[in-house]
């Protein structure tokens, strides 16, 4: 449906209004969202979600700063960062102005008027809106800039209708939108070569939600291999830059905790206990990852201390990113530049291409970028889904930091690629996961509808896909199948059957166990990815040169793709079928003007190996 609307709206001239079109429906779904119940209404003492954040808007305008980490800790004391308790003063300010009694200090606990539901609704799609939407429109203009201009719009439609989000924010009500608007500015700013800008964004993601900590080691090991590729003057230069920018921004977010500001230095250690609760223990709630699903058959916190299992948790998260680090280093050592013959510090530009009227599009200098780039999308879901099967204290709203990379691969993937696929089984299970939480809110009906809409939207078919069990040819496929199958069974059953008071929690538990095999494969498709991507811009042994001699060969002349590398990038979805039809040319490192583009490796991971210049036709 998606895919016809785009193509319906630019035969008939609307390429100019589609974006605002696009963005007035996807606001319409929303206020529509907010029309239904939210988290902890009507449910005292300490209600939800909504009224944490209602109350940091209360104490953030009328305490002093020193005291917002420290008021009354028992009630929703504020445990985000600095930059969400300015975002919360400044809609308590508006609050106070509009209506003093929405935010009066103490006395406005629980209040659930009419009309601050809908003040507080309104600064969830405000925010969204300047964060955000800007974020995906941007995305969709720079990494998808030798694409169509319909593809450009489809993938701005569909991460604009990425449906666990829209629960969660809309629904639930956080404001999850804006972390994951910064960072993605933060892509945006790599991919056009404004790294400083985007150290910047990423640590005023940290300075919303330390959830965003999450990607830290994608976004950290992407700039240390981009230094690493810069060669030691100019990527110490880089390194010492970006490293003095990095602080700067934590010190001015922190600002008032630290001397001379504040009245002692201990005083940041008010914000940095209430951000990081490791008290709290291993798990809470039912979440679909490691910790819980094992719990199952291996009570955790029974057999082990919460020290032990605190060490526990941070070596498997660490071992579960470790190789999107391992493969993102390699490959800048492979293809760093101050070993060719242009000399240190050589400018990387991505290669000529043409856009989709076949006309030629120069890369302008702004649109350089390193190489590896194209690793980024996948190193990023490896670490967040490292973080949400592994870490400490994960709840099942995490869930959105791994889908936004893999939505973001999604966005650009054609619906017979295996990159598709395993992006509308994410997003499906994703919101399957959080069904739990969303019954207890009351958004059953909007759980089913958001959910249908999605995969009209997108072209996919679950229901479909269950017949194909018997008939699957690779593992997503058969994987799909039994999942969607297990999903519809667990759905019609539990409404006909009451669970036995001695297991209480039985389908929130059949639940994690259906949903984290899901999220395992995915972690495992990553790793995977960034193999197949590092192989397919240095190939499986480094396109590093050992001779002058060969250093000038590859410096001159493209090195065209044998049919060995057309074999081997298949599995990453290069080579599909009638798809294969253009020949084209890899180049090897050695110089600025022999980099892969990036559109030929990010495209879709499913397309043509041989790249499709022009990208796929919608």
């Amino acid at each position: 449906m998606g895919r016809r609307w785009i193509r319906w709206s630019h035969k008939r001239g609307m390429r100019t209004s589609l974006i605002g079109l696009t963005f007035l429906a996807c606001a319409f779904l929303k206020l529509c969202l907010g029309l239904g119940s939210y988290s902890g209404e009507n449910i005292p003492p300490v209600y939800g979600d909504y009224e944490a954040q209602r109350h940091w808007m209360e104490i953030t305008a009328h305490l002093p700063i020193n005291q917002w980490y420290t008021y009354d800790l028992q009630y929703w004391g504020l445990d985000y960062p600095p930059l969400t308790a300015y975002v919360s003063w400044i809609c308590g300010i508006a609050a106070y102005f509009i209506n003093p009694t929405w935010v009066a200090l103490d006395s406005s606990r629980g209040i659930e008027t009419t009309t601050s539901k809908l003040f507080m609704r309104t600064t969830v799609i405000v925010f969204d809106a300047v964060t955000y939407v800007p974020a995906l429109f941007l995305f969709s203009r720079t990494w998808f800039s030798t694409r169509s201009k319909r593809t450009q719009d489809l993938a701005f439609l569909l991460l604009m209708l990425q449906p666990a989000l829209f629960l969660v924010d809309f629904g639930h009500f956080q404001y999850n939108s804006v972390m994951l608007g910064l960072a993605i500015m933060t892509l945006n700013c790599f991919a056009t070569g404004h790294d400083l800008l985007g150290a910047v964004f990423f640590v005023l993601s940290l300075g919303f939600k330390q959830m965003a900590l999450y990607y830290a080691p994608a976004i950290g090991s992407y700039l240390v291999a981009k230094c690493v590729l810069l060669g030691p003057k100019d990527g110490g230069k880089l390194f010492i830059r970006l490293g003095l920018t990095t602080v700067a921004t934590f010190i001015l977010l922190f600002l008032p905790w630290i001397p001379p500001f504040a009245s002692s230095p201990s005083a940041i250690l008010d914000p940095v206990s209430r951000i990081f609760p490791f008290a709290r223990g291993l798990f809470e709630d039912k979440v679909a990852n490691f910790w819980c699903a094992s719990n199952v058959v291996i009570k955790w916190r029974k057999w082990a201390t919460q020290a032990l299992l605190l060490k526990a948790s941070a070596t498997l998260t660490l071992l579960g990113f470790l190789p999107s680090v391992a493969v993102m280093g390699k490959a800048a050592w492979d293809m760093k530049t101050w070993g060719s013959p242009a000399g240190p510090g050589t400018t990387m530009k991505a290669p000529e291409t043409k856009d989709s009227s076949g006309s030629d599009d120069k890369q302008s200098p702004t649109s350089s970028h390193t190489p590896i780039l194209p690793l980024l999308p996948y190193a990023l879901l490896n670490s967040s889904m490292s973080f949400f099967l592994f870490s400490f204290q994960v709840h099942e709203k995490t869930i959105l930091l791994p889908l936004m990379p893999l939505t973001l691969l999604f966005s650009g993937a054609t619906p017979d690629s295996a990159v598709f696929l395993w992006g509308a089984l994410g997003c499906n299970v994703a919101v399957f996961s959080m069904w739990p939480l969303i019954q207890k809110d009351g958004l059953s009906l909007q759980y089913f509808v958001v959910i249908l809409l999605w995969n009209r939207l997108i072209g996919h078919n679950p229901f479909k896909i269950i017949y194909t069990i018997f008939s699957a040819k690779t593992f997503v496929h058969l994987l799909s199948a039994g999942v969607y199958a297990a999903i519809l069974f667990l759905h019609l059953l539990e409404p006909m059957i009451t669970p036995p008071a001695r297991y209480p929690d039985l389908f929130p538990v059949l639940n994690v166990l259906v949903s984290t095999p899901v999220f395992v494969s995915l972690w495992l498709w990553s790793i995977k990815s960034c193999v197949q991507v590092s192989w397919a811009i240095t190939g499986p042994s480094g396109l590093s040169v050992e001779s002058n001699e060969h250093k000038k060969y590859s410096s001159e002349r493209p090195r065209t793709i044998s049919k060995s590398d057309r074999t081997r990038t298949v599995s990453l979805g290069y080579t599909q079928g009638k798809r294969a039809k253009r020949s084209s040319t890899l180049s090897a490192a050695g110089s600025s003007s022999a980099l892969p583009s990036f559109a030929s490796v990010f495209r879709d991971n499913s397309n043509s190996g041989v790249v499709d210049e022009r990208g796929p036709r919608l």
